[in-house]
């Protein structure tokens, strides 16, 4: 039966590439979600292994729910909790289990601080009692239970606190917290944004300590934005903000300990002139935590073994780089404290096993393809799980292999992006599969073997809906381009006529170890794309070098000179393929955002006998203005690099500008401060050139809100049809 529909939905998503329907796509259509598509939302397995629980949002009645169900059967057991039963709390947004799962804490009201971060009012429910406890009345950060599901720590204004669920007593644990001074147990700005996470604090195993970070950001320069809001005065958003060779925080590494109240800071046998501390783990013994600490360059990480009864501290690895090392969370410790790590030591990013003094026992995985998420550690069969591009570069698979590092096997069958959702037991595992040609549909299946055991949820009806559009096939292929073949991926115009000639969008974002051109379903790009094809446009886009998963060499060739090669490859691309009979080589533009407005803009000014137009969302224009620590790893400081930061950047030399330019920023962009955009405005005015720019006022990074995103892409449409189009 599952191949059957399988079948069925090739069919018809074939259909839409084999003839020519009456719909068109519209702006309206994409950003008000007409081809959203079916998710599986917050997926957890339960420890039984047999059991997973997901959030469910119910329409009708404009509530959420945390439902159980069967692996097997794929029927509901149980509804743990839904919030239509609560007389004050409408919905909420996401769940936590305790480590025994008879608690949940819920959260509500939520906002959002930057990117990762947010401030919520959340509650614990206790699914054997049916009551519930409020943790505060005030909104915090960061809610985690202890591991017998007694306590739960939080942030709050910049200290950390417990809260007892059976006194109901609450306990501040640091008290040195301030706005813009000192941060306990939270993340500063550019941690946050770097390295991914919030959450600086950890209970150990038995919830006897917690360790923590501590970020004195005192003396680390101040940005403020001001916001316009709808009051008769604006207002202003002040934070520490640390600038390429600017003042880092000071920070440091601190236990807790519950039995005596007291914090003791933690000091390794190494000194430190310039550091970062990006992860902090506790190994399976209650006294051991793992901290990484990396120097300033990023090129030499040291991963730390803490006993903090016997304050001892051990190295148990190091890695060195000559250009940088990643940090990842793939960091795991088994029964015996051995440990999983990965790392691209021999050119690919590959799993490694060592033993509990950091001796290498051995190297899991090799091979010329990288290993892009570590799932986990069987103790029963002795596998590793894990998701790679081995079957190429654009495509993603889940693979088995043993610890000692035989007997892997590919477990997922279909070619496009695979990813699973394994059973605590590893006896299941939920796969979530798309393709440029397949919507997202997810499968139970069995983790021996990847066996598909059920259909649980699939997207058939957006692909019948899609039948009634004209779409063109988004095509896969390589690009020679400067001696390497890109991955390049490209909508043809419907009704493509090769005696005709067409005008080309180019897009790329081209970032460090990035990837566009991947074998999966549509983003909203994706249909805007497919709109422009409509309209008689070609839309290419390539990953050039720098981007990712075809190994460190290609990935860190652009090491301290971003978008030097990354620009040389997109002016190189757009010639190679003006030679192509059907292409006007007079009508070829390109865009990008963030790090692609940068490329975009560069390519405009560096390349301007190719491209006639460029548009760039909310660009960097000086990596001297973006943040310490992901400037500094591609680039060392501008102290060291001047050259490296000023030799691409666009407003040096705007006088190279002859094409058509569109810029736009949000005026409260925390991550790419609108100061890029208004250099370049300053530095196109005084040479004299004309262009068209929008600043949307009071939207961040993503430029989003209200009806801002159909304005933005409205406004885009426009300038390419002005400058690419016919008339």
């Amino acid at each position: 039966m599952l191949r059957k529909n399988l079948h069925i939905v090739l069919i018809v998503i074939a259909s839409c590439f084999c003839y020519s329907q009456e719909q068109n796509i519209t702006l309206e259509e994409i950003w008000n979600g007409a081809f959203t598509t079916q998710r599986m939302e917050v997926l957890n397995s339960m420890s039984n292994g047999q059991q997973y629980s997901v959030l469910n949002f119910n329409r009708a009645t404009r509530s959420t729910s945390v439902d159980v169900y069967d692996y097997q059967t794929q029927s509901k057991t149980s509804t743990l909790v839904d919030s239509k039963d609560f007389d004050d709390i409408q919905y909420f947004t996401y769940y936590d289990f305790s480590l025994d799962e008879t608690k949940l804490i819920l959260a509500t009201e939520i906002e959002a601080v930057y990117r990762r971060s947010t401030l919520g009012i959340f509650f614990v429910y206790d699914t054997k009692t049916k009551t519930r406890t409020k943790i505060s009345d005030y909104k915090i950060q960061e809610p985690t239970f202890s591991p017998d599901g007694l306590k739960v720590a939080y942030g709050y204004r910049n200290n950390i606190y417990i809260k007892n669920l059976e006194t109901q007593q609450t306990k501040q644990i640091t008290f040195d917290g301030e706005k813009n001074k000192i941060i306990n147990g939270i993340t500063d700005w550019v941690y946050e944004e770097e390295f991914a996470f919030v959450r600086a604090f950890e209970w150990n195993t038995e919830g006897t300590k917690i360790a923590y970070l501590k970020f004195d950001e005192t003396e680390v320069p101040e940005f403020s934005m001001d916001v316009y809001g709808q009051d008769l005065y604006q207002t202003q958003q002040v934070f520490k903000y640390p600038k390429a060779g600017e003042k880092n925080a000071d920070v440091s590494l601190h236990v807790y300990d519950l039995s005596s109240s007291k914090s003791n800071e933690v000091e390794v046998e190494k000194t430190y002139d310039d550091f970062y501390i990006p992860r902090i783990k506790w190994t399976n013994d209650a006294n051991v935590l793992s901290a990484q600490f990396i120097n300033r360059h990023q090129n030499e990480l040291d991963l730390w073994a803490i006993d903090t009864a016997k304050g001892t501290t051990t190295i148990l690895l190091s890695e060195k780089d000559d250009a940088y090392v990643d940090v990842t969370d793939n960091l795991t410790f088994l029964k015996n404290n051995s440990f999983i790590w990965t790392s691209e030591q021999d050119g690919y990013n590959h799993i490694y096993h060592y033993s509990k003094k950091g001796k290498l026992i051995n190297q899991v995985t090799t091979g010329d393809w990288e290993v892009t998420v570590y799932y986990g550690y069987d103790k029963q069969s002795k596998k590793i799980f894990y998701q790679s591009v081995e079957n190429g570069s654009i495509n993603r698979d889940v693979y088995s292999i043993g610890l000692n590092g035989k007997n892997k096997r590919r477990l997922s069958k279909n070619e496009g992006t695979n990813s699973a959702a394994f059973s605590a037991d590893f006896t299941y595992y939920i796969n979530t599969f798309s393709s440029a040609t397949i919507p997202p549909e997810y499968t139970l299946n069995d983790a021996n073997n990847g066996t598909v055991l059920k259909r649980i949820k699939h997207n058939d009806k957006l692909a019948e809906k899609l039948s009634n559009y004209k779409l063109s096939e988004k095509e896969f292929s390589t690009i020679a381009i400067n001696g390497n073949d890109l991955n390049m991926w490209t909508i043809k115009p419907v009704d493509f006529d090769p005696n005709k000639k067409y005008p080309v969008l180019m897009y790329q974002y081209s970032g460090p170890g990035s990837q566009e051109v991947v074998n999966s379903w549509n983003s909203a790009n994706d249909y805007w794309y497919q709109m422009l094809a409509q309209k008689g446009y070609f839309v290419v886009c390539i990953d050039g070098r720098g981007t990712g998963f075809k190994g460190a060499d290609f990935k860190k060739v652009t090491y301290m000179n971003l978008v030097k090669y990354e620009t040389e490859d997109q002016i190189a691309a757009a010639k190679k393929l003006a030679e192509l009979p059907y292409i006007d080589q007079e009508r070829i533009g390109i865009w990008g955002w963030s790090f692609g407005g940068h490329m975009s803009t560069n390519c405009l000014l560096k390349g301007s006998e190719i491209f006639k137009m460029a548009i760039a969302v909310a660009p960097v224009t000086n990596w001297r203005f973006y943040d310490t620590i992901y400037t500094e790893r591609y680039m060392r400081t501008p102290q060291e690099n001047p050259a490296g930061y000023d030799d691409n950047s666009p407003f040096y030399y705007p006088e190279k500008l002859k094409g058509d330019y569109l810029l736009i920023h949000g005026s409260s962009d925390d991550n790419v401060h609108l100061q890029h955009t208004m250099r370049m405005v300053e530095a196109l005015i005084q040479a004299d050139k004309q262009f068209e720019w929008g600043i949307y006022p009071d939207k961040n990074h993503g430029i989003y809100g209200g009806n801002t995103r159909l304005h933005l892409y409205k406004k885009m449409t426009n300038f390419i049809e002005r400058s690419l189009g016919e008339n």
